[in-house]
């Protein structure tokens, strides 16, 4: 049966280990990938080609009847709600982040497992398919045939803010909204002279939005446009989306959306979500610890997690500070500072990191490989494992780090600092789990959001830099601006890459960057 895990979740979010149902899933699978040859071979090339479990990437499973027994003993329940083609049995687990099943009518059906690419015209096109797709663009739910074989077929599926299974027919002027409604998330203005006019404008565009969609695809629409922006500012993220979608799968294997926020603004991030329809999951209270607080945030239809992160102090830790505007601090955490020096995430410096599920070694050996090494895993559990890239350097614009001195929050000589080297920006993360495990380890999170704070960089590249002569120091001045940017900063920030040595193309192009700027 499931078992419980403790976790820094409130009560309610007691997420269980279903070590069981897991396992039931991957039988099936197995027996279906013995099969299938078209899925075994896929299989293959995910994990060779992209890092990632051909389990992460199943949409669900279609059964025998008979196997329903199992799947309730094993933590499985009847949804009620989805729409399906012939009234077949939908089989889900409530609490556990597993594929859902459906019961076939007949045992002369095929056994069906759908993957979910984020569109099945890039799965065709990719894979050189002959089938068309079942449902319109842009509807709700497109399905393609992708291969039949004894007995067994594989299908790809595209949703768009939809849980069921049953194709629908655009509405006249659908299309059009569709398409307005994307352009207006992806063209969002999100520099301004003051970040409220920022919150102001992208409600306004919000609002518009849901008069031309459903307010399930505009949240469908806006964290595809956020995921777009993260990437165009993170080279890991660019070169893993350049992976995937060799397969034609897209960013379908996400599991949340990580933002950074000051607390003047976390109050107008949580109303933004909210009015997108997502509801609260876990509320950590690190503030004693680590002087960070996070709402975990789900939407109910999409399935997209946000895990939005905020500066607290030790008192706050029993404020809900999802809704209760938070003062101003007298000083600034790793996460007030990293908004001061580059913004909201929700506006100009777009999100921390987008946290996708995959082999977990299987990912960091190949990043490696192609010149992108992984910090200290932060968490390294059987149940979950994660770790970030090393952090994408970002330049400071001097008059972010001039208001931060004149606050009295940084020392002149941090200024200059982090003016003439920049500071760590994004990661991508990461992320294995197994048993259907749901929730997070604030230890693990508390000791990475401390690992990256830019003031332990800056501290460390001062102790370095303090034992080198003027004449050294004037024979590389590539060397000292960059050395930070090539060491590690898992749970010891001042931890040397393991095998950096030999790395030497990673090593010249950091250092390329930092002699051009």
């Amino acid at each position: 049966m499931s078992k419980p895990i403790k976790t820094a979740a409130t009560k309610t979010f007691d997420w269980p280990l279903a070590y069981e149902a897991e396992a039931f899933l991957r039988q099936r699978l197995e027996s279906f990938l013995g099969l299938n040859g078209f899925a075994r071979e896929l299989a293959r090339r995910m994990r060779d080609e992209t890092g990632s479990d051909f389990f992460e990437w199943v949409d669900h499973l279609v059964l025998l009847p008979n196997e329903e027994p199992a799947l309730t003993t094993a933590g499985f329940a009847r949804d009620a709600t989805c729409e399906t083609p012939r009234r077949e049995v939908v089989l889900e687990h409530p609490r556990a982040t597993l594929p859902r099943v459906l019961l076939r009518r007949s045992k002369q059906s095929p056994a069906v497992v759908a993957i979910k690419p984020a569109f099945v015209v890039d799965f065709i096109a990719q894979h050189n398919l002959r089938s068309k797709p079942e449902g319109e663009p842009y509807s709700r739910y497109r399905c393609v045939v992708v291969s039949e074989e004894n007995g067994t077929r594989l299908d790809a599926v595209e949703r768009r803010a939809y849980r069921g299974f049953v194709p629908a027919t655009l509405k006249r002027g659908e299309l059009e909204s569709n398409i307005k409604a994307r352009e207006l998330f992806r063209a969002r203005p999100r520099l301004f002279a003051a970040d409220q006019e920022g919150f102001v404008v992208a409600n306004r565009i919000l609002n518009t939005t849901v008069k031309l969609v459903r307010r399930d695809v505009a949240c469908h629409l806006f964290f595809e446009a956020e995921r777009a922006f993260w990437e165009s500012r993170n080279r890991a993220g660019r070169l893993q989306k350049f992976r995937q979608d060799t397969l034609g799968l897209g960013w379908g294997n996400h599991d949340h959306h990580t933002f950074r926020c000051s607390r003047e603004h976390f109050a107008d991030l949580i109303w933004f979500l909210t009015k997108l329809g997502f509801q609260k999951r876990e509320r950590f209270y690190a503030g004693a610890e680590a002087g960070w607080g996070a709402q975990v945030r789900e939407h109910p239809v999409t399935g997209i997690v946000v895990f939005a992160d905020v500066d607290l102090t030790p008192e706050e830790t029993e404020v809900d500070f999802s809704v209760k505007k938070l003062p101003p601090a007298k000083e600034l955490g790793t996460v007030g500072l990293w908004v001061g020096l580059h913004g909201e995430s929700f506006l100009d410096a777009g999100m921390h990191h987008l946290e996708a599920r995959f082999d977990f070694d299987s990912l960091r050996d190949q990043l490696q490989q192609q010149g992108v090494n992984l910090m200290k895993p932060f968490s390294d559990f059987q149940f979950l494992r994660q770790a970030f890239t090393e952090g994408e350097h970002w330049p400071v614009r001097r008059e972010r780090a001039e208001r931060l001195v004149a606050a009295g929050y940084i020392t002149r000589e941090q200024v200059e600092q982090f003016v003439q080297n920049g500071a760590i920006g994004s990661h991508l993360e990461n992320l294995q789990r197994h048993g259907g495990f749901k929730g997070f380890n604030q230890k693990a999170v508390s000791a990475i959001i401390s690992a990256t704070d830019p003031r332990k960089h800056y501290t460390l590249r001062k102790q370095r830099d303090g034992s080198r002569s003027p004449d050294w120091e004037r024979r590389h001045p590539c060397r000292r601006s960059s050395s930070s940017s090539l060491r590690h900063a898992g749970n010891d920030a001042s931890a040397p890459s393991e095998g950096l040595k030999g790395r030497c193309h990673h090593a010249i192009e950091t250092l390329g960057r930092v002699c051009r700027r």
